[in-house]
């Protein structure tokens, strides 16, 4: 379990310019609001939640961003239990308890088992019997641990997902570790055995005064 030490206060749609507020309606009045939630948007005075709110800061890039999570989520041709078991692979790998939570809610929606997001959240194989599944979930463990696929991953998709399938799972791999990175950034997550904030503050990449250089 990650702990949680909110950097970035929620703005609350009365503070918004114009451009910040497009961003909010992209998000709170888009296709992620159409139909059930499996999870609130925004929270009771209407200010973004999770990864959202930190969109607002840039409003040209977060618009960019959240369109592109908009497609990886309502244009893709993956199904629906394989996006969200790819999210949630992505979500076990950061430790990313915002993303977990979220879109294990949805995955219950999509007919996801217990058994199933328990196997995810641990990262253990969850015993799937359709070989797109089984691909996609290789390859996005395999995208998030290493940031490539061997040819033999890559042959195994293409063969499962397709050309467009694959290109759409890297993407929504990208997408989801992106927003993973921005909860940590801007929502003090942090997975379970890292260190919160790193003492000193600042990485040591300076020289250091004791070590001749060489040659």
């Amino acid at each position: 379990m990650s702990h949680r030490k909110t950097r970035l206060p929620g703005l609350l749609p009365e503070q918004l310019d114009e451009e910040q507020a497009e961003v909010y309606r992209a998000i709170a009045a888009g296709p992620r609001a159409a139909g059930p939630q499996a999870f609130a948007l925004a929270d009771e005075r209407g200010r973004l939640r999770g990864p959202f709110n930190a969109m607002l800061l840039s409003p040209p890039v977060g618009l960019a961003l959240q369109a592109v999570g908009t497609a990886v989520r309502y244009g893709s041709v993956l199904t629906a239990r394989i996006r969200e078991m790819a999210i949630l692979t992505v979500a076990a790998h950061w430790g990313s308890d915002f993303e977990r939570e979220a879109h294990e809610a949805v995955g219950r929606t999509c007919g996801l088992t217990e058994s199933e997001l328990a196997a995810l959240r641990e990262g253990r194989s969850a015993g799937l019997d359709d070989p797109a599944e089984q691909a996609a979930v290789r390859a996005a463990a395999a995208l998030a641990r290493a940031g490539e696929l061997t040819d033999e991953e890559y042959a195994r998709a293409v063969a499962a997902l397709g050309e467009r399938g694959l290109f759409e799972l890297t993407t929504l791999v990208g997408y989801y570790a992106t927003l993973a990175m921005q909860l940590r950034v801007f929502a003090g997550e942090h997975k379970e055995g890292e260190p919160g904030d790193r003492a000193g503050g600042e990485p040591d990449l300076a020289p250091r005064s004791d070590v001749r250089p060489a040659g």
